[in-house]
């Protein structure tokens, strides 16, 4: 993403451009991987040594609200955080804890009145399971 499309996706959400959100959101958007708060505060805190834990904390919970990041909870370990960017599903392993992004499948939303006075924002699949490199450790044994 470039540094033009993270201000003005910033802009457009209603956020300012601070330094560190902006750093928070390049960090994202250059990951290929889904980090946890505390990799992208180290991260951004190697780029620039002023970003505290809790700005980048603070900045992670903006950006999720806002629409920008995905927060992807993983039972047990520390939530995981992704660019939203094309729509994809997780798998996440049972064993490592590793997420990886699955092709998007699209699945009927339920009804509303199924929902009741409840608001719908969005419908993802989680899948659950072992990644590709935990699998064969439990067929070894």
């Amino acid at each position: 993403m470039a540094v033009a499309a993270i201000k003005q996706s910033l802009e457009n959400s209603g956020l300012r451009c601070t330094p560190q959100r902006y750093a928070v959101m390049a960090f994202l958007a250059a990951s290929h991987r889904h980090p946890t708060a505390v990799e992208i505060f180290e991260a951004v805190n190697r780029v620039d040594p002023r970003s505290s834990r809790a700005t980048t904390y603070n900045n992670l919970r903006d950006l999720v609200q806002a629409g920008l990041v995905r927060e992807v909870a993983v039972e047990g370990r520390a939530a995981r955080f992704d660019i939203k960017g094309l729509r994809h599903h997780h798998f996440i392993c049972d064993h490592c804890g590793n997420v990886e992004d699955i092709e998007w499948y699209n699945i009927p939303r339920p009804a509303a009145r199924a929902l009741g006075k409840r608001v719908l924002r969005e419908c993802e699949l989680i899948f659950r399971g072992r990644c590709t490199k935990c699998a064969p450790r439990k067929a070894s044994r």
